[in-house]
């Protein structure tokens, strides 16, 4: 690969037209000669600079609306051609041709124009031809050609020409030319996923998945595994889009833990009232509902109070003071919230290991998109889980339906049972879970788990029984056999919800009528590996 590479050369032709005219002034100060198409030279002009058409190159004015510009071979064989072969000199000689050292480019706003909810045909016309193909051309030939696709890269190409006397060099050619494969890549993904959708091609032949890199991170689960963060340029409020007010950097294991506590409390809409989730190791140990977002904390906080050590803890409200000092009271790895007062922020600024993130809202749980999963040899893509059930929906199938009481935990217990790895089994009282199993082979190991649990918190609590008496128990899965509903009925549960569809549905109902326990199905599950 050739050394050094002094730009004199350049194609400029961007759609985000930031750091567009400083750019385009240090290079014109090196000599550089500027190519460039359409608004990127007038913007350029504007400024004072010395700019020349691509279609003065090409000798054919841009046509059809802009689409045919640079697809012609006196630009291409500028990109393509290897100044170290003779016959591509020869080439370009015989054709006037000349070099292009420098392509500077980024794409159509098309993932911006999808995200607004622009129609198919517009969405059509966003989709770029030109750019990515001069992009790939560029960073095929990047032994000569220095490609820049990011604005963010600006300050980097300039750097190269300071500290080389206007040249770069091989390693940063071979980086860029990386990068702009990779949004290449990124740019196809992202029109492959929209038409899937668009057509209602549930399983194209073909799925793509992108990325850009948010952040390195020190490691992976382990500290044994490389890992880093990128983020797929949704605008979905949660842990890729939110503020960091404090705190070290987030863990591969912070970020996975903070992203599924948020999308809990996203269940319950701020605007019925406060609501708390406390999250370890990617499950609740505790969830609830209170007058004060410093009850809900409070009660959350009782379901499990040896597990919520450490923990992650997401709040459906804005952080104020008085949430923010019983939080203090143990340490917390991470709090996010939609908000945070001053004064809260000030609180937690005296811890500098807490991390405190605010986003500009809750995502909307009910909500679609994928969700993807790397296996061996492949990934499993699906739906997200956003579905829900309503209260008209359920089905009552004991002699005793349940209370009005009773029916507003069932639905409570079910909003967090979705989010309870398998088996899950959650016991909730009074707009509060008491108890939760989650991850265990059998059903009925959860469900003792999590009264086992409540029986651990009344002791601690000084509690003459477990809170698990008088509750109400969801499982996301059907109960295969009597005894884990039999086992949630001993630790004090008077009514169940669960999906149904069991062979033994009828054992599992009458052993509910037997034990005066209220039970309805939802025709529903909610499996979460």
């Amino acid at each position: 690969m050739t050394d050094l590479v002094k730009l004199r050369r350049a194609l400029i032709s961007v759609s985000d037209k930031a750091g567009l005219v400083d750019l385009g002034q240090a290079l014109a100060a090196r000599g550089v000669e500027l190519l460039s198409t359409g608004g990127t030279a007038a913007a350029l002009r504007d400024a004072g600079l010395k700019v020349r058409d691509v279609a003065d190159v090409t000798g054919y004015p841009e046509m059809m609306d802009g689409r045919v510009k640079t697809l012609h071979p006196a630009v291409h064989g500028g990109l393509l051609a290897l100044r170290d072969n003779a016959e591509h000199r020869a080439a370009m000689e015989a054709h006037g041709i000349g070099a292009i050292d420098l392509l500077v480019v980024n794409l159509y706003p098309f993932e911006a124009t999808v995200a607004r909810g622009a129609d198919y045909d517009e969405a059509v016309e966003n989709i770029d031809i030109g750019g990515p193909a001069m992009i790939r051309a560029a960073a095929k030939n990047h032994a000569f050609v220095s490609v820049v696709v990011d604005t963010g890269d600006y300050a980097a190409l300039l750097d190269q020409l300071e500290a080389n006397d206007g040249a770069t060099t091989p390693a940063f050619r071979q980086t860029l030319a990386q990068t702009a494969y990779a949004r290449t890549a990124a740019y196809d993904a992202a029109v492959s996923t929209w038409m899937a959708g668009a057509i209602g091609q549930e399983a194209p032949r073909r799925r793509a998945f992108a990325g850009t890199l948010a952040q390195p991170l020190r490691y992976g689960e382990n500290p044994h595994q490389a890992a880093a963060f990128y983020t797929d340029g949704s605008a979905r409020p949660g842990v890729a889009t939110a503020q960091q007010w404090q705190g070290k950097e987030l863990s591969y294991n912070n970020i996975n833990d903070t992203d599924a506590a948020f999308e809990l409390v996203a269940e319950f809409k701020p605007e019925i009232g406060p609501a708390c989730a406390i999250i370890k190791h990617a499950n609740p140990c505790g969830v609830a509902r209170g007058e004060t977002l410093r009850e809900a904390y409070k009660r959350a906080y009782n379901c499990d109070r040896t597990s919520a050590f450490g923990g992650i803890v997401a709040l459906n409200r804005p952080l104020d003071v008085a949430t923010a000092e019983e939080i203090l009271e143990i340490f917390t790895e991470v709090v996010i919230a939609p908000g945070a007062e001053e004064g809260a922020r000030a609180l937690f600024a005296k811890k500098k290991n807490l991390r405190l993130l605010t986003t500009d809202g809750l995502p909307d749980a009910g909500a679609g998109g994928l969700t993807f999963r790397q296996v061996s040899g492949g990934f499993l893509v699906q739906d997200r889980d956003n579905g829900d059930v309503t209260t008209h929906a359920l089905k009552v199938v004991t002699k005793r339906g349940p209370s009005e009481a009773e029916m507003a935990d069932l639905m409570f217990a079910w909003k967090v049972a979705k989010h309870v790895k398998s088996n899950a089994i959650v016991y909730v009282k009074e707009g509060a879970t008491v108890g939760i199993g989650a991850g265990q082979m059998s059903r009925v190991d959860s469900t003792r788990i999590a009264a086992r649990k409540a029986q651990d918190m009344a002791e601690a609590m000084s509690l003459p029984h477990p809170l698990t008496q008088g509750s109400v128990v969801a499982s996301d899965a059907f109960f295969p056999f009597p005894d884990g509903l039999l086992t949630a009925a001993e630790a004090g549960a008077t009514a169940v919800i669960q999906p149904g569809g069991s062979m033994r549905d009828d054992e599992v109902i009458a052993a509910a009528d037997e034990a005066g326990l209220a039970m309805v199905f939802t025709g529903m599950r909610h499996f979460r590996h």
